[in-house]
């Protein structure tokens, strides 16, 4: 909206599985005016998942060919490309103009150390190679960036956190991922009491955890700091709210002594988050804390604080843990030990006890770290402003 208001007009292209199973006519033509009630035109592309390597390049000539017949006939000033492929298709396209728009590569994360760390590519292997030489070539290409981090910035830009500029004098902007921090203030309340009633929870401590299970995010650790963190109260009662297979977890919380009564796992929409985090007291956060993590923002953390949660969360992922430790919003663990679960737990049952500020403090923090509209919306907005050098 704070794009649209400052009188730009935004497209957006997408790339969609079979529209058949994804979606019908009719989900699409009101897709299409919401999006242009809010000055959005919308484009797409069908999506290609396989075989992988010739699906993706001939998706990124698709998207190249589409762009640039796209600046052709409407001559934008910015392509604003959302991680590695699109920022290919939009080089790509800048490139076949001769006075293309600005490139604006918004790197979200080390997308070729994520595919090492998951165990998906070889490290120093021929995808791994290929790909690097491409981000080389991106990274020269384009006009200004966006990281998730002050970390990433750190490694990638460093000259930029005085400057707001990397070495050649191109804008840099830290955007994290961010919440609409209005959702979460303004959910219903009733539902922690109809949710907890339903599913005899009482008083009982709710740690809530969100998102997948497997690759970077750890679910081994997460189950023993569960395992540990009963031992101190017996009464804790769990939430999972995951798209990853239910069995994947529920399974190994019995193994270490949950019975059915003792936790909740389902999958909910994005819509229905605020409302079930509201059950909660306590967010749990474990990610892999591996090199390309210092390059991310993790969604759940951002929504765990807009609901007040305080957050128990491992070192060495982006800004978490300087965050989390400065505005005294949980804990931080620095190795996967049931005496550092133990400690996290008790340390944290002591702040929901005694620290009547704490719910609080972790929405402010929410609001003036991951806010949609004072952060994302501000920032974006600012690199826009640089990178067409408007006053």
């Amino acid at each position: 909206r704070q794009v649209r208001d400052a009188g730009m007009t935004v497209s957006i292209l997408t790339f969609e599985t079979d529209p058949k199973n994804s979606w019908t006519d009719s989900a699409i033509e009101s897709a299409s005016k919401r999006l242009m009630g809010e000055g959005i035109r919308w484009h797409s592309l069908k999506y290609h998942k396989t075989p992988t390597v010739p699906a993706t390049i001939f998706d990124v000539f698709k998207g190249a060919l589409f762009t640039w017949k796209f600046i052709r006939s409407n001559k934008p000033d910015i392509i604003h490309a959302r991680v590695h492929v699109p920022a290919l298709m939009g080089a790509i396209a800048k490139r076949l103009t001769r006075s293309g728009p600005k490139l604006l590569f918004d790197i979200r994360g080390f997308f070729p150390e994520e595919y090492t760390d998951a165990g998906r590519w070889k490290e120093g292997g021929l995808l791994y190679r290929a790909v690097k030489r491409v981000e080389k070539w991106l990274l020269q290409e384009s006009d200004g960036f966006v990281v998730l981090t002050e970390k990433a910035r750190e490694i990638m830009f460093p000259e930029s956190a005085g400057t707001g500029r990397d070495q050649h004098g191109r804008p840099v902007e830290v955007i994290p991922c961010c919440v609409d921090f209005e959702r979460f203030r303004t959910k219903n309340l009733n539902f922690r009491k109809e949710f907890r009633d339903k599913h005899n929870i009482g008083d009982r401590v709710v740690i809530t955890y969100v998102g997948s299970f497997g690759g970077w995010y750890l679910t081994k650790e997460t189950v023993d700091f569960l395992k540990s963190a009963k031992k101190v109260d017996d009464r804790l009662f769990v939430l999972i709210l995951t798209q990853s297979a239910a069995e994947e977890i529920i399974k190994p919380l019995q193994s270490c002594g949950f019975s059915e009564k003792d936790f909740w796992v389902g999958r909910v929409t994005p819509e229905e988050i605020p409302e079930y985090l509201s059950v909660a007291d306590v967010g749990l956060s474990f990610i892999k804390p591996c090199y390309s993590k210092q390059a991310s923002s993790p969604t759940k953390n951002a929504e765990y604080l807009a609901s007040g949660l305080p957050i128990i969360a491992n070192s060495g992922v982006g800004d978490t843990a300087f965050m989390t430790k400065a505005d005294r919003v949980g804990f931080i663990i620095e190795d996967f030990s049931e005496q550092a679960y133990q400690e996290s737990f008790v340390e944290v049952l002591s702040l929901l006890k005694n620290d009547r500020e704490l719910a609080d403090r972790c929405q402010n923090s929410a609001f003036k770290r991951f806010d949609l509209e004072k952060v994302g919306g501000v920032r974006y907005k600012e690199i826009y402003r640089k990178l067409l050098n408007l006053p």
